[in-house]
């Protein structure tokens, strides 16, 4: 049923009393990630230069005497795998590439972690794909996959295959039964770079039980595309899902599990191919009026209301899902990135907006979308970065997850410098940690992107992920409740 005027109308002025997530009301004025506001010119004390606030976070980044990671004063870090220097259970290397991860608790006090592998193209190009375990392989011929880290509680480590044979593992997303579904970003068909099966779906892993990974099978109902992230709504057994792509630009998914379907370990995998209602967000403005493109949005606190719309051929036979629309019949944004489930609802991170977007520029955005309500709201806008290589601007938000301690953690995949870096739930932005690792050249650095951030069941541990070569880090200190300012 398509979400009435009337009934729009009324859960905005319900939703949009919120403020925004990250950036001072301030902050538009002074500093280069900055973010759009309406009220530049009042609260402007307290913004320092680098775009961060006064009274929040835990102080200045110290840099690494290792050249690894700048973190804060009394906090620290550990290297849990390393592509090419740690090892698998088997033997091999650990796989490079490590992208979106999460948590879990293990038995006898361990904690588990899924970690993708964000590896695309031919398996001979990488030195260190996921190995293909014999029963995790989806297809020989593709170098990524998902391996599953084992913390013991005296600190060993263990690593092993969770599954072999993907392609281009970006993100994910944890689900209420203890699994994680890892998502395919291509749509890479049978006969592409050597591929013996066709590409772009989800898979679903256990990291508690090994055997059932054994013959693993895409959920097709959840549609073949670009995959970047998923999540599952708790309560009513939805899923939410992002495209990461443009020309045209991606699209926001859901799929409402057909009546009697009952969630559980290897569920997903037994539907049909055409099962339940897969569909794409439209939304519209207070007035009514469609919105072609989430770039449209330059305030903070915008809502808009959101219908959904049936899609045609979940399994793009012959034509792209995002490209199944005609103009008018989808709301677009670029790059579709992270999700995380929180606060009754879904974060959705939009990494960038440039010449693909009708819309205002800006260097990244975080919406919430109220499944209750039917609304989407604009959290977080980064306005352009004129200046990448600056420390303390900000581009690029890109995995995200809900903090314990108050508002998100979001990884930086911007231009230059990457960070982590946090945001509360009254606007103030603050740094976590920096990337020091340079992989480029001393008179052109370059430095990786951050990736599958998420904090250990119990809270007081941060792991991230630096992208290339493919580091998984625990990141530990004095966590603290971070006020509202």
């Amino acid at each position: 049923m398509s979400l009435t005027r009337r009934d729009f109308a009324t859960r905005s002025a319900i939703t949009g009393a919120g403020v925004a997530l990250a950036g001072s009301v301030g902050a538009l004025a002074t500093a280069p990630n900055a973010l759009a506001s309406t009220e530049t010119e009042t609260e402007s004390e307290g913004v320092e230069s680098a775009g961060h606030q006064h009274g929040v976070g835990y102080g200045p980044l110290i840099p690494d005497p290792k050249g690894l990671l700048a973190l804060p004063a009394g906090f620290s870090y550990r290297v849990i795998t390393y592509s090419g220097r740690t090892k698998l259970e088997s033997g091999e290397f650990t796989p490079s590439n490590h992208d979106g991860t999460s948590t879990f608790d293990g038995p006898r006090g361990t904690t588990l972690l899924v970690n993708n592998h964000e590896l695309a193209g031919p398996r001979a190009q990488w030195p260190h794909p996921v190995p293909l375990t014999e029963g995790l392989v989806y297809d020989p011929a593709a170098a990524g996959g998902c391996t599953v880290v084992e913390i013991r509680p005296g600190g060993h480590v263990a690593e092993w295959v969770g599954i072999a044979g993907t392609v281009t593992n970006c993100a994910g997303g944890n689900t209420p039964w203890d699994t994680w579904l890892t998502c395919e970003e291509t749509e890479d068909k049978s006969g592409t770079n050597g591929f013996t099966k066709d590409h772009g779906y989800v898979f679903e892993v256990d990291p508690k039980d090994r055997r059932r990974n054994k013959n693993p099978k895409p959920i097709k109902a959840l549609g073949r595309y670009a995959h970047e992230a998923v999540v599952v709504d708790p309560r009513r057994g939805r899923l939410y899902l992002t495209e990461d792509a443009s020309g045209p630009n991606g699209l926001l998914y859901r799929w409402t599990p057909p009546q009697g379907f009952e969630h559980g370990h290897g569920r997903l995998a037994t539907l049909a191919d055409d099962a339940g209602a897969y569909q794409a967000f439209k939304c519209f403005d207070s007035g009514g009026k469609f919105v072609d493109d989430l770039s449209r949005a330059t305030r903070i606190g915008t809502v808009y209301g959101v219908d959904w719309i049936d899609v045609p051929d979940r399994d793009a036979r012959t034509v792209s899902v995002r490209k199944q629309f005609t103009d008018g019949q989808v709301t677009r944004a670029r790059k579709l990135e992270g999700m995380w489930w929180g606060d009754g609802g879904v974060y959705i991170v939009s990494s960038y907006a440039r010449t693909e977007s009708p819309g205002q520029a800006h260097d990244g955005a975080v919406w919430f979308y109220d499944p209750k309500r039917r609304t989407l709201t604009l959290k977080v806008l980064i306005g352009v970065n004129p200046d990448p290589s600056v420390d303390g601007a900000l581009d690029g938000p890109d995995n995200i997850t809900v903090s314990p301690y108050g508002g998100l953690v979001i990884a930086e995949d911007g231009s230059g410098i990457q960070h982590l870096f946090g945001a509360t739930d009254s606007g103030r932005t603050y740094p976590i940690a920096r990337n020091e690792l340079n992989i480029g050249t001393e008179a052109a650095p370059e430095y990786s992107e951050f990736t599958g951030v998420t904090f250990s069941p119990d809270g007081r541990t941060l792991f991230a992920n630096i992208q290339v070569p493919g580091i998984m880090l625990a990141i530990k200190g004095p966590w603290k409740r971070q006020k509202r300012g």
